[in-house]
């Protein structure tokens, strides 16, 4: 039994002040594996207090040597790779191979930013033209203060380094929260941080949920940005609470992406496309291209070999060899699934998808191909978070184009072509904040990642991400005579 009634401030895993406990539940199984704190305000005071206390000196550790302790955080990942993937498997119900890339992907970050903390140093003081004669100028950039960051359960480790380690490379203290339910590979961050030699009080971890931790952490005025990765409508309210005191904030929320396929597309390319779009980490993606968007011309091939391919899938144990899909990470997230595929019935959707052989044991849910979805649907406009695809057949780029766009998302994209220049052409026009052309879906740390309209503010990953926590100061001197 994992319990996690501590709260880590200063470097210390202090009790919690909240009397209730959340259970902790393995999704495949479907058995408590041990309890979580809810979280009470007095921790998120306790935690802010420890956090400004250790911005002073943390702001003016030199840049070079911030670095060097987000390279020792990477070490300590990358030293603890196969029993963290495992732990996270556990945790989220992901296929062990998803958790392992998850881990990858969160060493290259930190190592990332520890090059860009580097490089920050170097830009400090630079000259810049005054523009008027006999004046000078330096550009400076300081840390925006203290951040909170709140990430979801779907990409533990991954999601918290994404906003830990430019915070930490601009040189600001943090209160970060991972999500209740998948807590315990956050939790290893704490012990990776003092064997990397951050001083007490630069990285603060509290566990709780929303009403515990979550809301008082977005609304405490010693938190100077918020970070926040989740649902649109508790985005919606972080950004509420930092209107007080106008505060900044950076929100990474919801998706319904397209990808849109061409005549000339290559089929098999195409379907394997399709099916990591929907089916990795069982759809539970922001990212998920869950509306497709196929010329009439391929439509009935493509249709069919995907109801081929997801009734080929073999949905298991996360943790064992040969599992494509692991379970849902709770129940309530299969019972919203089986909602809109309950709703998909009452709306008289169509699909062909043959049933696939489910386990047991397990928050699983069969995954589904719905064929010719009309855009009033709600399955067609509304974020599903599993691997429930909607389809519809195109006549031409210009109609995809626009069904793509006609949505009240923007995250990302995908555009399926046989000629390059016509696929990016297509990405050109797309409201989105990042397309992939004929390619899975990379990000990597040097990338950008962030999306338009109701998918958030903001740009996570490369400089860009840095600059999210920092704020630009430019110096202005009337030259000595």
């Amino acid at each position: 039994m994992h319990v996690l009634n501590e709260q880590f401030i200063d470097n210390a895993w202090v009790d919690s002040h909240a009397e209730a406990r959340l259970p902790l539940l393995d999704p495949f199984h479907e058995a408590v594996i041990g309890e979580v704190t809810r979280g009470d305000p007095l921790d998120v005071d306790a935690a802010v207090a420890a956090a400004r206390r250790a911005l002073p000196d943390w702001r003016d550790t030199p840049e070079a040597r911030r670095g060097e302790h987000l390279e020792a955080i990477a070490a300590g990942l990358e030293a603890r790779r196969e029993g963290l993937a495992e732990l996270s498997s556990r945790n989220s119900g992901k296929p062990l191979a998803e958790a392992h890339q998850d881990l990858d992907d969160a060493i290259a970050c930190y190592r990332y930013y520890a090059t860009q903390a580097r490089a920050l140093g170097k830009r400090q003081g630079q000259a810049d033209a005054s523009g008027i004669e006999g004046f000078s100028a330096r550009r400076y950039w300081d840390p925006v203060g203290v951040v909170g960051l709140i990430t979801p359960w779907n990409f533990p480790l991954v999601s918290s380094a994404w906003k830990l380690a430019p915070a930490l490379a601009a040189g600001c203290t943090v209160v970060f929260k991972p999500s209740e339910v998948t807590p315990l590979p956050e939790r290893v961050l704490a012990e990776v941080v003092i064997e990397a030699g951050l001083p007490p009080g630069v990285v603060n971890l509290l566990h709780g949920d929303g009403e515990g931790i979550g809301a008082p952490l977005s609304r405490h005025p010693g938190i100077d940005k918020f970070s926040f990765t989740g649902s649109n409508p508790v985005g919606e309210k972080v950004m509420q609470a930092a209107a007080s005191g106008v505060r900044p904030v950076s929100l990474e929320l919801g998706g319904k992406s397209p990808i849109l396929v061409t005549e000339d597309a290559d089929l098999e390319l195409t379907c394997d496309l399709v099916m990591a779009g929907i089916c990795y980490n069982a759809g539970q993606m922001c990212s998920a291209t869950s509306r497709l968007l196929v010329h009439e011309r391929l439509a009935d091939d493509l249709y069919a070999a995907i109801d081929a391919e997801m009734a080929a899938l073999r949905p298991g144990a996360p943790l064992a060899e040969g599992t494509d899909m692991g379970p849902l990470v709770s129940a309530m997230q299969r019972d919203r699934v089986q909602r809109y595929l309950a709703l998909a019935d009452r709306e008289g959707l169509h699909s062909e998808t043959p049933a696939v052989a489910l386990p047991e044991q397990g928050f699983f849910v069969t995954p589904r191909l719905y064929r010719d979805v009309p855009p009033s649907s709600r399955l067609w406009r509304e974020e599903i978070f599993g691997p429930v695809l909607c389809a519809r057949r195109v006549a031409d780029d210009e109609e995809a184009i626009a069904l793509a766009n006609d949505s009240d998302f923007g995250l990302a994209a995908t555009v399926v072509a046989g000629d390059p220049d016509r696929a990016e052409a297509i990405a050109r026009r797309l409201e989105v904040g990042n397309v992939w052309c004929n390619c899975d879906q990379v990000a990597p740390p040097h990338s950008s990642w962030g999306g338009m309209k109701r998918s958030g503010i903001g740009r996570e990953l490369g400089q860009t991400g840095l600059d999210a926590y920092l704020e630009p100061k430019r110096i202005t001197c009337r030259a000595a005579t």
